[in-house]
């Protein structure tokens, strides 16, 4: 049967909490999510081994940019413990490629950067972009069904505690939920925040800061400002579409790791 404890969260990210774990939230969290893998361990995504999977492949010391997203994907062979990432072997012209990727792929060969060989966003992750979603769990065939389990008041503290102790960060947040994390980050000096619509299908041309332009002529330049602001803050930039994503064959959710 699958367990859950803070021991599962890398020693860094829990250092960052500090006496976060004795509070009642992540209590109520840990009883919620353990009683749901309990209930339905075969119907769980990502796998539990893979929650902190963002935590684990961009160290606290790493970190760069952050997107943030909502909840796993909740159909089948999708969730890998990655906000917006799939795994490298879903065709980019299968239905099962998600609207908001395709469009983040839009977006990015709009900028000049190319579009994205396949929707594995490994690559991103191992270069400080830690692709955080809001609830790391999900049941499947049923979108935000554990947002109410308590994993809000862990997210807001990796959020607001990591804003606190980098500056310079970037921060892109598409879409209403991604937004209503403003509260966290701005009370901190010298982090670069960038809004728009959420890249998904339905979202994606909505309000006045869309992700993509009416028509698809032009992206929110969100890469490029990035980038931008790496570079004048004496950081590398990210590379966003790398050959490394077409030539790389080690996937580490296939290892397990």
């Amino acid at each position: 049967m699958p367990s859950f404890s803070k021991d599962d969260i890398p020693q860094d990210w829990r250092a960052l909490l500090g006496d976060y774990f004795e509070t009642s939230a992540w209590l109520a969290l840990q009883k919620n999510l353990q009683a749901e893998l309990e209930r339905h361990p075969q119907a769980i995504r990502p796998e539990p081994k893979h929650f902190f999977r963002a935590l684990q492949l961009t160290p606290v010391d790493s970190v760069r940019v952050v997107i943030l997203g909502q909840d796993p994907y909740h159909s089948p062979g999708l969730a890998q413990g990655l906000a917006f990432s799939i795994p490298s072997d879903i065709p980019t012209n299968s239905r099962a490629f998600p609207s908001s990727l395709r469009n983040i792929s839009k977006a990015l060969a709009l900028e000049g950067f190319g579009r994205l060989p396949n929707g594995d966003l490994n690559d991103w992750a191992t270069q400080g972009v830690l692709l955080l979603n809001t609830a790391l769990s999900v049941k499947l065939g049923a979108a935000g069904s554990h947002a109410n389990l308590g994993w809000q008041s862990l997210i807001d503290q990796f959020i607001t505690e990591l804003a606190k102790a980098k500056p310079n960060l970037v921060w892109m947040l598409w879409g209403g939920h991604a937004q209503s994390k403003l509260h966290l980050i701005e009370p901190n000096p010298n982090q670069y925040i960038l809004q728009s619509s959420h890249p998904s299908g339905l979202s994606v041309y909505k309000t006045h800061r869309p992700f993509l332009q009416p028509g698809g002529h032009a992206s929110c330049g969100h890469f490029t400002a990035a980038n931008r602001w790496l570079t004048d803050h004496q950081q590398k930039p990210i590379e966003w579409v790398s050959s490394r994503q077409d030539t790389q064959t080690i996937d580490l959710f296939n290892q397990g790791h």
